[in-house]
């Protein structure tokens, strides 16, 4: 009877970036810090709220209030032409997205200028629109495919080129901060890889509103304490300028 053979396959284009991004990133002395939130009020405004705002909408809005608040979150660490530290004016979050393409399932990143000054249906329209629209309809998408047909040495030498040499150009293809969850498929990323300043990551939500929030920071950026200071002030925007949103959102229905 036959043995079963393996078989060799390439690197499709999802594969070749998925490849490039965490090299980069294992080069980022990343660190997690993990804040324990009672959002149990956010849940009941959001239960109400009508449209329904996504919980990804929720928390890249309030964390780009935090972002705002504090620079620190919107700097970078550039080695070109020596090492320094460049400061975004805005927020541009980078939020991943899962596509199918082709046979395989494959992460993208739309990247959203100022979340903190959309309306939570603005922020979902377009994470809808992310994940609905023909791929080759969406900018960012369509850079990632055309920089991953590059040959390696290239692609490698144009991924340093953007996060090392010019911080603007680093913030508008690359984003100042990142968002990657999956809690939605009840599980949770401890320590996402990105070499990005910042990732949010949250975990499940249990029935009695409490969930564990994380942020994975880059440490010649920030230190341990401004991070933990940062989970705090996202505990109190989602309990306070979200919680409005969302309680506006009811009273409109209601209306």
């Amino acid at each position: 009877m036959p043995q079963p053979v393996g078989r060799n396959l390439p690197l499709s284009l999802p594969r070749r970036f998925i490849g490039d991004l965490v090299h980069f990133a294992h080069r980022v002395p990343t660190v997690p810090v993990e804040r324990l939130m009672q959002l149990a009020p956010v849940i009941a405004a959001r239960q109400r709220a009508q449209p329904r705002p996504s919980w990804c909408a929720i928390f890249t809005k309030a964390y780009a209030f935090v972002a705002s608040a504090y620079p620190e979150l919107r700097r970078a660490y550039l080695s070109f032409p020596q090492p320094h530290l460049y400061e975004h004016p805005i927020n541009v979050a980078s939020i991943a997205v899962e596509r199918r393409l082709r046979d395989e399932d494959a992460v993208f990143f739309v990247h959203l200028k100022n979340p903190e000054k959309q309306t939570l249906q603005e922020l979902d329209w377009q994470l809808r629109r992310a994940k609905e629209q023909p791929i080759e309809k969406i900018s960012s998408f369509r850079r990632v495919l055309l920089v991953s047909r590059l040959p390696w040495p290239l692609r490698r030498f144009v991924w340093w080129t953007g996060l090392n040499v010019s911080g603007r150009k680093r913030a508008h293809y690359l984003g100042t901060f990142g968002v990657s969850v999956y809690s939605g498929l009840g599980a949770a990323s401890l320590h996402p890889l990105s070499p990005l300043t910042t990732t949010l990551n949250y975990g499940v939500i249990a029935p009695d509103g409490g969930v564990q929030v994380r942020l994975v920071y880059d440490h010649r950026v920030l230190d341990g304490a401004t991070v933990a200071r940062a989970l705090g002030e996202l505990e109190r925007v989602l309990t306070c300028e979200i919680l409005a949103e969302l309680r506006c959102l009811q009273a409109a229905d209601a209306a």
